[in-house]
């Protein structure tokens, strides 16, 4: 871990100046206020920023949260709630304020929004994200701004991204980003409680074990927002393992970010680009089952990267879907990858250990396939 921010090179980092297309996330703490509502003058300041540096040729696309919170208020609720059906309701009256306010601000320095509401099927279904890709590069290509959010008033449970930071990672990998920002009340990641006295803030992490044994704080200080540190730092690792540098910092700070001052924690690029649904797979999803494989499909999976056949299953656990994301568990019941599945749960007991073409020739050709094609699965570290 450094502390002087030398190993960018001066005062200036030069990931950050060189990015084309950003994708910067805000939190609903620096959009609304405790009681919820939006406070515009942050949402002023934040628009201003991003105005000015798509006036320096940068495409900037937008994940923000605040619906829920914004949505409070005027539906007469005082706390943010923890049931589902209420905050789709709060965030079904939030969102209309949200992009109204950022359409108002935005109009004020001659630049057009779109509003791009997503759920976890559209970044890991092929199809959804083809469509959500193409509506990304459209707008882009046409001088408009997308705002983007999470769909609360459609997603289940089930299809939920959980928070607002993951789906800034995944939305930076979808439009294929240079750079993520993440913006909140906190500028940055300390070694200790930022309110402690003698805790300082960790300029650059460049691997995991620059944060190992380093204490992460959970909720904001407004209180309306869902994640907290804790999902900013997986959401850094998340981009970053995808090739994508990251800035965490406040959006008080949104300037001298965007500028490429060493302001915040800087997240350095770790790895390359995979298929976003994989990302999604293995970052955001929650398994609905799991199998259970033997010796030679572990090791046919995890060494070698080949599809899981039925023959190698030893077990089913679970109720899911084909479709459905599941873990596939070593003799030890260890979760070794996760995939998605083609066959329903039901569906699987009658196939353990058996093979392809034993199955077709007793069910049909529609079983002569994988149950997890390698495709659709992701081993885990």
């Amino acid at each position: 871990m450094t502390v002087d921010g030398r190993r960018q090179g001066g005062d200036v980092r030069h990931e950050v100046t060189a990015a084309r297309r950003i994708v910067v996330k805000i939190g609903s703490s620096s959009l609304t206020t405790a009681v919820g509502g939006l406070a515009t003058d942050r949402m002023d300041a934040l628009v201003e920023v991003l105005a000015g540096a798509r006036d320096g040729a940068k495409e900037i696309v937008l994940v923000s949260s605040g619906a829920i919170a914004a949505g409070l208020a005027p539906l007469g609720l005082e706390r943010r709630p923890r049931d589902l059906a209420r905050q789709q309701a709060a965030a079904s009256v939030g969102q209309g304020l949200l992009v109204a306010g950022y359409t108002a601000a935005f109009a004020r320095h001659g630049i057009r929004v779109g509003q791009v509401l997503l759920t976890a099927d559209d970044v890991s279904r092929r199809a959804h994200y083809r469509n959500a890709y193409r509506t990304f590069e459209q707008l882009l290509a046409m001088g408009a701004l997308p705002v983007v959010n999470e769909n609360d008033t459609v997603a289940t449970d089930e299809i939920r991204f959980g928070d607002n930071d993951r789906l800034a990672a995944l939305v930076a990998h979808l439009v294929r980003a240079d750079l993520l920002v993440l913006l909140s009340d906190v500028d940055g990641v300390y070694d200790g409680d930022p309110s402690r006295p003698g805790s300082r803030r960790i300029p650059e992490v460049a691997g995991p074990g620059d944060l190992a044994g380093v204490e992460i704080g959970s909720a904001g200080k407004a209180g309306v927002g869902t994640g907290g540190m804790v999902t900013k730092v997986q959401a850094a690792r998340i981009a970053a393992d995808a090739g994508i540098p990251v800035v965490l910092t406040s959006a008080a700070e949104a300037a001298d970010a965007l500028a490429g001052r060493p302001t915040g924690t800087f997240f350095h690029a770790t790895g390359k680009r995979s298929a976003v649904r994989l990302l999604w797979l293995e970052h955001a999803s929650e398994p609905r089952g799991a199998l259970r494989l033997d010796a030679g499909a572990v090791r046919a999976v995890v060494e070698r990267r080949t599809s899981l056949l039925p023959a190698g299953l030893t077990g089913v656990e679970g109720q899911f879907s084909a479709g459905d994301p599941v873990d596939l568990l070593d003799e030890e019941g260890r979760a070794v990858a996760r995939g998605l599945v083609n066959f329903d749960a039901e569906e699987l007991p009658r196939l353990l250990g058996r093979s392809t073409r034993e199955l077709a020739a007793e069910f049909g050709p529609e079983y002569e396939r994988e149950v997890v094609h390698r495709d659709d699965l992701v081993v885990l570290h």
